[in-house]
């Protein structure tokens, strides 16, 4: 019957609560036997409790106190009415609170209980997307226990491992990636580990592949955890070694091709002199001096042979200039920010494409910078801008650093120079790159430091399959002026 009585609304509590003291106090006053009916004001008091706050209930204990004794039977007196009154007032008073407290407490259950439901079910779905998440997931994910076994694998870690679905649970993993098996587990005096490795492992077949590793570990109730991320490097690896041998390739191509050429040069010049002593009858009639003769004779064809490119060679494709520029940023910026070289970058926002093999076209804009980097070591200011032009048909690269500039421009070019930190072929190669893909670098004399400009055929211009048409001296003046012009911008910070 209690848990009847506090059902409905506020105003429906307050309307029966009202109705029923009403209906009480005309029963008292109606009956005119000694028959005492204050008892049945209690009921009234339990639904305003559940609707009143403390200070109302009072006063409503009040109320029905005073309607018990002015209705009820008998004559009041102060030697009997008194306590009769505090006693009816308490009474009344103890149902209400006793009400009150009830519905607060029961008003708290049922929000902890609907709070709880709520978190239950916020689990349950990020469980769920979790868990969809993981097995969706193209790397593969395991955890560990202890021991070194497998307590849970997503379906990339069973088709990199080389196992059938939900078989790798429980397996070793110290005979797939034996350096996860010797990651030392967090306690509590260990520290978690939170880091990430490059290692071997081995398929179930036996195949050997390269992974990358981000693992870290946790404390469970269970014991120590670990959890690991992988994804197979191989083909990356792979595609990186065959980049490095067609680099090698390419490079020893034109090395040769330089060599040749200062041996020509040579067989030329020994050519002459044996030609001149050949008029001297007592030479030409000695076996020996002919057979010095065949012997430049046969230099000379080998380093007049040409060079034809190898099937390897990569072809040229529409490239993205500014993401080119992007890597090149990320490859240098930390080693020019130590030894405290500002660069500035004067970029447009958007940049066309451009006629080159992305990765040679890369290994240019290294070399330049490299060489500004080094020519720039003991200077006291030290800046490198790299900004760009679109000019007719051509995309324009400048590279300016503040070093002490070239003392001898003409022979920048050439193969195996004096002086140079190892094969003196950084820029000959360079400029053989850019060569390939119909473009060209050149020197742009300063006032002060040095500049070098890349010149990149515009992508369009080749998919169009039309010749480019030659640029007029006004282009190259405008070209050539250009990196003097150039707005500085704000400064760069380090």
């Amino acid at each position: 019957m209690l848990s009847f009585f506090p059902q409905g609304s506020r105003t429906q509590l307050l309307i029966r609560a009202g109705a029923m003291v009403a209906i009480v106090a005309l029963v008292d006053w109606r009956v005119t036997q000694n028959v005492f009916f204050g008892f049945l004001y209690l009921f009234p008091m339990l639904l305003l409790g559940n609707c009143l706050p403390r200070w109302q209930v009072a006063i409503a204990a009040g109320g029905c106190a005073f309607l018990a004794e002015w209705l009820g039977p008998g004559s009041w007196t102060p030697q009997a009415g008194i306590p009769r009154d505090i006693f009816m007032f308490t009474a009344y008073f103890g149902t209400g609170l006793f009400a009150y407290e009830s519905a607060r407490k029961r008003e708290l259950a049922l929000r902890h209980s609907r709070e709880i439901e709520q978190e239950v079910e916020s689990r349950r779905e990020a469980e769920q997307q979790l868990k969809v998440l993981i097995e969706s997931s193209p790397a593969a994910i395991l955890t560990l226990d202890s021991a070194g076994k497998i307590l849970m694998a997503n379906q990339a870690a069973h088709r990199m491992l080389g196992f059938g679905p939900e078989t790798l649970p429980g397996e070793p993993v110290k005979a797939f990636l034996p350096p996860l098996a010797s990651v030392p587990y967090a306690d509590q005096s260990t520290p978690n580990f939170r880091t990430a490795m490059q290692c071997y492992g081995r398929r179930r077949d036996g195949e050997v592949f390269l992974a990358d590793v981000w693992f870290s570990t946790y404390l469970t109730r269970s014991g120590p955890r670990l959890a690991a991320m992988l994804v197979d490097s191989s083909e990356e690896l792979r595609e990186r070694e065959e980049f490095s041998l067609h680099q090698v390739l390419a490079g020893s191509r034109l090395v040769v091709g330089a060599v040749s050429h200062e041996i020509r040069n040579v067989c030329g010049a020994i050519s002459v002199v044996y030609a001149n002593l050949s008029r001297n009858e007592a030479l030409a009639q000695n076996e020996d001096f002919r057979a010095l003769g065949d012997l430049v004779e046969g230099l000379a064809r080998i380093a007049t042979l040409e060079l034809r490119q190898s099937a390897g060679t990569p072809e040229l494709n529409g490239v993205d200039l500014h993401s080119v520029l992007d890597e090149l940023r990320i490859v240098i910026e930390p080693a020019f920010r130590e030894s405290g070289t500002v660069i500035r970058w004067e970029l447009p926002d958007v940049l066309p494409l451009v006629w080159a093999d992305r990765q040679n076209l890369l290994q240019v804009f290294l070399n330049l910078t490299k060489n500004s980097e080094r020519a720039m070591r003991d200077e006291e200011r030290k800046e490198l801008t790299i900004s760009t032009s679109v000019i007719g048909p051509r995309v324009v690269v400048w590279v300016r650093d503040t070093g002490p500039g070239i003392s001898a421009p003409e022979r920048l070019f050439q193969p195996f120079q004096r002086g140079a930190e190892a094969t003196g072929l950084g820029l000959y190669l360079s400029r053989a790159f850019v060569k390939a893909f119909k473009g060209d670098l050149r020197y742009e004399p300063q006032p002060t430091g040095c500049c070098f400009a890349v010149e990149l055929t515009l992508f369009a211009d080749q998919q169009g399959k039309r010749e480019l048409p030659e640029m007029n001296e006004q282009d190259q003046d405008s070209i050539s002026r250009r990196p003097c012009t150039v707005s500085r911008g704000p400064e760069p910070t380090h």
